[in-house]
């Protein structure tokens, strides 16, 4: 297996559209690049290669190797993933308003930050994100060497 930097406990259940099958994940992954490839260790079986395909409100696995089954119903494994992950990006709005406040968006472990780029994220409007992103900056600690 080539070297991962995360392994990810993962379940979900299969479907199929005019591609072929996939593994539809029960919850969405967050922080990774979609086309991102990784391998699927499926319990009792070999690794497979998948390509992770991340959307609005689900996240699917495509099996790379066409001669692959897939599991019938219900499955459980482990993503290896790649050196790929990483965190999302901050956006210039947010960033903007952190500065402007002096707050130290560091302190955010990977769960906070995800948490909170999820919550900026899916505002409706302009006015619900600009009260989001207050919320956000509102909640941060004084950088350090500010009063």
């Amino acid at each position: 297996m080539t070297k991962t930097n995360h392994r990810l406990p993962i379940n979900g259940t299969v479907a199929a559209d005019s591609s072929g099958p996939f593994l539809v994940l029960s919850e969405r992954l967050e922080g990774h690049d979609t086309f991102l490839t990784g391998q699927l260790q499926l319990y009792d079986a070999l690794p497979v290669q998948v390509q992770i395909l991340t959307f609005d409100d689900v996240t699917v696995l495509r099996l790379l190797d066409p001669s692959q089954t897939p599991p019938t119903g219900p499955w459980a494994g482990i993503l290896h993933l790649p050196r790929g992950w990483r965190a999302r990006p901050i956006p210039d709005d947010l960033m903007a308003a952190v500065l402007i406040a002096r707050r130290d968006l560091a302190v955010l472990d990977e769960a906070e930050r995800r948490y909170a780029l999820t919550f900026l994220g899916e505002a409706s409007t302009s006015a619900i994100r600009q009260a989001r992103i207050d919320a956000i900056v509102t909640a941060l600690p004084a950088a350090e060497g500010t009063a």
